[in-house]
């Protein structure tokens, strides 16, 4: 008997018209029943929210021939919970794939993207799950050469599983020039952000964010610099936020009982 082909959910947070998303549909298509549940809309730097105090629309599309596809007016949060609540009706799929975003989902941007924040809802609902980022914001990027580490991560991942509570960060450097794939670990780097003033036609002033990347590790094992090495950086994260080296510190505190 042949083994039945894995189920897999495709969302992302670029909505469900985005170039990356086609991308990431076809690679999946070649390895298992995909079901798509994608924001109507575009959803980038929405991190982990959700939407409460308003009602979601939930339609059904028929944007690609044979593939089940519904979109969402929510987060992509939104997307992932109701794919398992009305879609999947508690029954999980195989795997949880988000992407493939228009931008880099690198060291601290994790923490803010919609992308990566669909993906670490899947992992919470114990599906293991895959975050997928290129670096190139435009609707013409070339998601080309992403697309054989698309399969072979994605297929990993369904023959090895991963360590419980545990998603994968994928992200690729732009061009043709792929190295290979870095196990690597979350650079230490921020934003320095500034507001640009500006003027409305009322003359009320508005701002508008601005910033630059900020790099403070020099490790040769870092997200980072696989990246600007040209190669294909794979992060292992966690929804786990507790600081656990500090709970010994905390711990010699002296509190008034």
């Amino acid at each position: 008997m042949s083994k039945a082909k894995p189920t897999i959910l495709v969302v992302n947070d670029d909505g469900i018209t985005a170039p990356g998303i086609k991308a990431l549909i076809e690679a999946m298509a070649d390895i298992g029943r995909i079901v798509v549940v994608a924001p109507d809309s575009p959803q980038s730097g929405m991190g982990h929210a959700i939407t409460i105090g308003k009602p979601l629309r939930f339609d059904k599309v028929d944007l690609y021939e044979g593939i089940e596809m519904y979109k969402c007016s929510g987060t992509p949060v939104d997307c992932v919970k109701l794919a398992v609540n009305l879609v999947f009706k508690g029954q999980k799929p195989d795997l949880c794939v988000s992407g493939i975003n228009h931008g880099l989902n690198n060291s601290i941007n994790v923490l803010y993207s919609g992308t990566m924040s669909a993906a670490v809802e899947g992992a919470i609902e114990s599906i293991p799950s895959i975050g997928y980022s290129l670096d190139d914001f435009t609707q013409e990027a070339n998601f080309k050469p992403c697309i054989k580490y698309v399969k072979e991560i994605a297929l990993q991942v369904l023959e090895h599983g991963l360590p419980v509570a545990t998603l994968l960060n994928v992200n690729f450097p732009a061009g043709n020039d792929l190295k290979g794939i870095k196990i690597c670990r979350q650079a230490n780097a921020k934003w320095a952000e500034e507001f640009d003033r500006r003027m409305d036609p009322h003359n009320r002033p508005y701002y508008w964010l601005t910033g630059v990347f900020q790099t403070n590790d020099n490790g040769e094992d870092t997200d980072v610099w696989a990246l600007d090495n040209n190669y294909v950086s794979v992060v292992p994260v966690q929804f786990d936020m507790t600081a656990h080296h500090a709970i010994p510190i905390l711990n010699g505190w002296k509190f008034n009982d």
